[in-house]
Order: C-alpha cells, then structure tokens, then sequence
C-alpha cells in the first residue's frame, strides 16, 4: 500500500510550509520595526501606536506568531501594510504572470537542452560536440542579470526588435523567457549527453542495431527511454532553479509577477506580502518534488514497488 507514503509526503509538505513560514516570521522582524519604515519620523507618536496596533505589531511577538500560525491555518495571511489589501489576494493577482514566465522558460530549457545533449552525445569528440557543451556551459554559468541586460542592449537599444520590460504583448515575453530558459538548458543538455552515451553503449542497445532497426528507432525508442528517469529527476531541480531564477529576471524586465512583487515587498517592509511569497515558494517546491517522486515510481519498477510496501 502507498498510503503510508502519500502520508509521509504530506506531513513533509505541511512541515515545509511550517518552517518556511516560522523562519519569514523570525527574519523579518528581527530585521527592524516595519511600521518605522513607512511613517515619517516626525509623525506624532499617539498616531504611530495607533497604526502598530492596527496591524498587531504593538502585542508581543510570541503572540503575533501564534496568531500567524492561527491565521494561515485558515487561509488569511494578513493585510498588506503599504496597499492595505489582503497579501494573499496581490500574491494570486501576480501569479498568472509567473506561471506563464516559468511554464515557457522550462519549456524551452527542457526542449533545447535536450535536443542539444542528444546532437552532443550522437557527435561524440567532434567539434560539434565541443560547441554544444560549451554553449551548455555558458548558459549554466551565465549570470540571468547579465544575459538579460545584453539582450536589452541588442533587441531593444539597438534593433529596437522587442519591449524592453512589461507584459503587454506576447513579444515581451520573448527576452524573458530566454533569459530564464537558456540558463536552464544546459543542465538539461550536460545530463542528457551523459545519460545518453551510457546508454548507448549498453548490449540491448547493440542487440537493437544487430537486428537491423533503424538509428532512429533506436534512439527514440530504446535509448530515450532509458534516459527519462534522469530527466525526470533533473526536473525537480529547476522548480527550484524556476523560482529563483525568476525572482531575477523579472526585475530586469519589470515583468509583472511574484519575484518582483517579493523584491518590491522587500525593500518596503511589507511583511504579510512578503511571507505569503516565501510560503507559497517553498509548498510549491515541496509538491514538485513529491510529484516528482511520485512519476519516478510509475517510470522504475523498483521505486515503485518499495513505496507501495511503504520504504
């Protein structure tokens, strides 16, 4: 039976959302009083305590946290201190945004990088092999700042072929996604050369050329498919890598989603903004990973049968 598992795998998840959102609460009211960085100094101080009252900062913190707790299990996450509306409503309104900026990005990075380990792997030692992995590398070390700032410089400054920043077309999607794909894809492309040419020298894969089939068949039917686990595990990781790398770039192009709307919320104190952000990140990267787990169950056998017997 896996309802061992799947109950393990949940208590992780609200574990998860449980440390991410003590660790927020701890940090970010360590880091200074908030109400201090909204109100002008010279504010009377009967107006201050009344605005720390309003929103809870005048009770002691074990109580503020308690009733943190209290209120997330609920689903209210607090009021936003600089706009005054619900954290979680402005959290939902900038998710859109990201899902589109992160679905596309790993999209390309999964399609490109692939493809580029495969023509990497089937070209091994050539010069064709070398130039692929050193665009691998690149993308991989590549700083996302960085290689969205050049591609401002050239599509927009100097082509003037793409919006610099926004989303008000589907073209101001292009330099984002880019950015944040391409520094994805060469994970994507180093771990598919590797896995490939291991396989590719396995004797059932000579056995299938013995036989007469066709390189295509080969390698679409036999080699990929022994290479999807890797694959599928690799994915886990750019949730996380999505989630960061995101934060970054939709600063540089003042793309209208979560990451920017936690640097914002950063920099002007907004705590129940910022928390909601943080808490929702770490689920989200929580669940890939159990969903991930999950599918690599259904691929091998083996993991399969150890969590239906609850391992």
């Amino acid at each position: 039976m896996m309802y061992p598992y799947v109950l393990i795998r949940a208590l992780r998840i609200l574990a998860t959302a449980w440390a991410a959102a003590t660790f927020v609460f701890i940090v970010l009211r360590l880091a200074g009083d908030p109400v201090a960085a909204l109100i002008p100094s010279d504010l009377p101080q009967d107006l201050v305590d009344a605005y720390r009252a309003r929103f809870g900062f005048d009770r002691p913190l074990w109580v503020q946290y308690l009733s943190y707790l209290a209120s997330i299990a609920q689903g209210d996450f607090g009021y936003s201190i600089r706009n005054n509306q619900p954290a979680l409503s402005l959290f939902l309104e900038k998710l859109p945004a990201t899902l589109v900026l992160a679905g596309a990005s790993l999209a390309l990075a999964i399609v490109f990088g692939v493809l580029s380990g495969v023509i990497a792997a089937l070209n091994r030692n050539t010069i064709i092999d070398r130039l692929f992995m050193t665009f691998s590398v690149f993308g991989f070390a590549m700083p996302n700042f960085f290689f969205g700032i050049l591609l401002i410089l050239l599509f927009t400054l100097n082509l003037r072929w793409l919006p610099s920043g926004g989303f008000e077309s589907w073209s101001s999607l292009i330099m984002p996604v880019a950015t944040l794909g391409f520094a994805a894809s060469g994970s994507y492309a180093r771990m598919t050369r590797s896995a490939l040419l291991e396989v590719l020298n396995q004797p059932y894969i000579e056995m299938a050329r013995a036989k007469g089939l066709a390189s295509s068949r080969v390698l679409v039917v036999h080699a990929m498919r022994a290479i999807t686990i890797p694959l599928v595990s690799l994915l886990g990781f750019s949730v996380g890598a999505m989630i960061t790398g995101a934060v970054v770039t939709e600063m540089v192009f003042a793309w209208p989603g979560v990451g920017r709307l936690l640097v914002v919320s950063v920099t002007e104190r907004d705590l129940a903004v910022v928390q909601v952000v943080v808490v929702f990140s770490a689920v989200a990267m929580a669940l890939s990973n159990t969903l991930i787990d999950i599918a690599l169950g259904f691929l091998d056998p083996r993991i399969g049968t150890a969590r239906r017997n609850g391992q």
